[in-house]
C-alpha cells in the first residue's frame, strides 16, 4: 500500500564542512523515520516550485543560513505557501529558519536576538501550554535540545500558544492552530552535528569570547527534542 508521502521544504543546506553527512532534508527524514519514498523534498531556496499541498501528509521546513529579515524572494514566496497551508489545516512543523519563517507567514514578527547567538545543547524548558499540546504534551518539564541560531521569533503569530523557552529565548516553540508547530531547536542535529556546526564557527564565537573548544565539549545527546520528530509524523498520519 502506497503511504502518502511529507514534504520536506529545503531553505538551506548545511555549512560546507558538514556537507559530507547530506542535506539538511536527509537529516530531517532519518531522524524522522520516514524512508525515501515517504519524502518528497522540494528546494524552495533554488527556486523550486512550490507544489499543490493536496497529497502530502504534513510538511517539515528546514533550516537555513538565511535570515527572514531579508525577505528574499524564494522566502517570501514561501511564506506565502505555508500561510495558505497553515490555514487550510495541513500538519506544519518548521525547524530553526523554518521556525521563524512560518511565524512570519501567521504574522508574528522575526529579527535578531537581544542575546546574540544560541549555540550548542542548551536547556529547554516547557510552558504550561504544553500540558495539553499534542506534540509536546509527553515530554519531560525540561530537556536538552540542540541549537544554533542568531534570529528568534521576537513576537508569536496572534493567537500561537508558546509552548517552550529559556533564558535565552522567549520562544523555542509555538503551535499556531491545531496543526502547525515551530521549533528553534534542531530535533534533526545529532551530537555530530552539532559539533561540526560549533567548529564550523570557531572564529565567529571567538569574536564573541566563547571557546569553541569548551561549547562542543559540553555537547550531549538529546533524545527528548530529537522525538518531537517522529511525533510530529504520527500526528500528521493520524
Amino acid at each position: 500500500m502506497m503511504t502518502t508521502p511529507f514534504l520536506i521544504l529545503e531553505t538551506g543546506q548545511p555549512t560546507p564542512s558538514m556537507r559530507r553527512y547530506g542535506s539538511f532534508a536527509h537529516w530531517i527524514r532519518v531522524a524522522a523515520g520516514l524512508g525515501r519514498d515517504e519524502a518528497v523534498v522540494v528546494d524552495a531556496a533554488a527556486d523550486d516550485a512550490l507544489p499543490s499541498r493536496e497529497g502530502f501528509a504534513g510538511v517539515l521546513i528546514t533550516g537555513s543560513a538565511a535570515m527572514v529579515t531579508e525577505r528574499l524572494p524564494w522566502s517570501e514566496r514561501s511564506a506565502a505557501w505555508l500561510g495558505e497551508a497553515a490555514h487550510a489545516g495541513l500538519p506544519l512543523l518548521g525547524i530553526c529558519y523554518g521556525h521563524q519563517l512560518l511565524a512570519h507567514a501567521l504574522g508574528g514578527e522575526v529579527g535578531y536576538n537581544p542575546n546574540g547567538r544560541e549555540m550548542g545543547t542548551v536547556c529547554i524548558d516547557l510552558q504550561t501550554s504544553a500540558s495539553a499540546d499534542p506534540l509536546f504534551s509527553r515530554l519531560p518539564a525540561r530537556f536538552p535540545a540542540q541549537a544554533t541560531h542568531l534570529q528568534s521569533v521576537l513576537r508569536p503569530p496572534p493567537g500561537a500558544d508558546v509552548l517552550a523557552c529559556n533564558a535565552h529565548d522567549a520562544c523555542h516553540a509555538f503551535r499556531w492552530g491545531e496543526r502547525a508547530w515551530g521549533v528553534q531547536f534542531h530535533p534533526e542535529f545529532s551530537t555530530t552535528h552539532m559539533r561540526g556546526y560549533i567548529r564550523a564557527r570557531a572564529e565567529a564565537l571567538a569574536g564573541e569570547g566563547r571557546c569553541s573548544r569548551q561549547l562542543a565539549a559540553e555537547v550531549s545527546a538529546a533524545p527528548d527534542a530529537r522525538a518531537v520528530l517522529r511525533r510530529f509524523v504520527r500526528l500528521a498520519r493520524r
